[in-house]
């Protein structure tokens, strides 16, 4: 079965084949992120324009990529939520139309769970891919480590999953981009702090972890909040200093070591959770998920406590939003006997949870 997935949750407007979840035939990404850059982030206004105007154009190209007429095309699965309201409404209303013009099923996928299923593609034709070519088994414990979202849930099955914990304050990701700001590192930050990082000492400055109620559960505040206070200190400055004049005074070692201190914390953080987690429910496989599973350091720390055969994360290009997950989810919600929607009546749901 041929799915085609459409995704724009965000800043990225992609569209993607993908044969029997498994198989990708064509991944097709534009980001706006350079629109965003010189605000120091996404912009709601702008992404959603900039899906308008690409759109079309995305998902006519990955059917081209994948030699595909849409009598090729089974069904067509698209991000319902959650994401940026306008954002949101450009990728589900195309889907619609498209279902409708082309008489295709329709499939709503949650974001959070489709980045998952990134991890259950497995081969491609296209080149530079990477995969895992070790089998996914069930009870598996997905980690969803992102921009927006950073949750630890166990999944049964494909229908099944109980949510272990999630973050109070700051996703991963959103976090990572508040701390390179600090220290004058452009958007995205994630990137560009794990960059910098290899030049720092991760054990120069001591970064709190927060100690919470439910021991799953994630909170990312403290070591943001602790950066901004070092790095205040480290100048000679009080509290009172603007943090957003803090880069024109930190030299490029103390950028380095809060680099590598701050990621270092953050992932110690993760990888704490997941570790609990597996004792607690001996999963069969652990899924990263999300763009920041792009990160080498939270692979590196992860494969210290898990077998490197029981440990499954994308290629570090289906890591961001694409819709190679989107389609990959959609075909096991097919797979499962999911009803598909009424593309008339399908909404966005920008709020909505696992």
């Amino acid at each position: 079965m041929n799915v085609l997935g459409i995704e724009t949750s965000c800043d990225e407007t992609a569209a993607s084949v993908v044969q029997d979840g498994t198989t990708l035939l064509s991944n097709q990404v534009f980001s706006s992120m350079n629109l965003h850059a010189q605000f120091g982030g996404v912009v709601p206004e702008i992404a959603a324009r900039s899906h308008l105007e690409v759109i079309e154009t995305v998902i006519e190209a990955a059917l081209e990529e994948a030699k595909f007429n849409w009598s090729d095309v089974d069904a067509i699965a698209v991000t319902q939520g959650a994401g940026l309201g306008g954002s949101l409404l450009i990728g589900v209303i195309t889907a619609a139309t498209l279902a409708i013009i082309k008489d295709k099923p329709l499939y709503s996928v949650n974001h959070v769970i489709g980045h998952v299923y990134a991890n259950m593609i497995k081969t491609s034709p296209l080149n530079n891919y990477i995969f895992n070519s070790n089998q996914i088994e069930f009870p598996l414990l997905a980690i969803i480590v992102s921009g927006g979202h950073t949750q630890l849930a166990i999944f049964y099955d494909d229908l099944n999953y109980q949510l272990l914990g999630k973050t109070l304050d700051d996703a991963v990701g959103e976090v990572f981009d508040k701390v390179a700001k600090i220290i004058g590192l452009p958007y995205p930050g994630g990137p560009q702090i794990a960059h910098l990082a290899e030049d720092g000492d991760p054990n120069f400055y001591q970064l709190p972890q927060a100690r919470l109620d439910n021991k799953y559960d994630f909170s990312f505040s403290g070591p943001k909040t602790a950066v901004l206070r070092l790095a205040q200190k480290e100048i000679g400055k009080d509290y009172n200093f603007p943090s957003f004049e803090l880069k024109k005074y930190l030299n490029k070692t103390q950028k380095a070591n809060i680099a590598a201190s701050f990621q270092y914390v953050v992932v110690k953080t993760i990888v704490s959770k997941v570790k609990m987690a597996y004792n607690d429910f001996q999963p069969k496989s652990i899924l990263l998920a999300g763009g920041v599973a792009a990160n080498q350091e939270l692979r590196r720390q992860l494969l210290e406590i898990i077998p490197a055969k029981q440990l499954f994360y994308p290629d570090i290009k289906l890591c961001t939003d694409n819709g190679a997950m989107i389609a990959a989810r959609g075909f096991y919600q097919i797979k499962n006997n999911l009803k598909p929607v009424d593309p008339y009546q399908i909404d966005i749901l920008p709020n909505l949870k696992m």
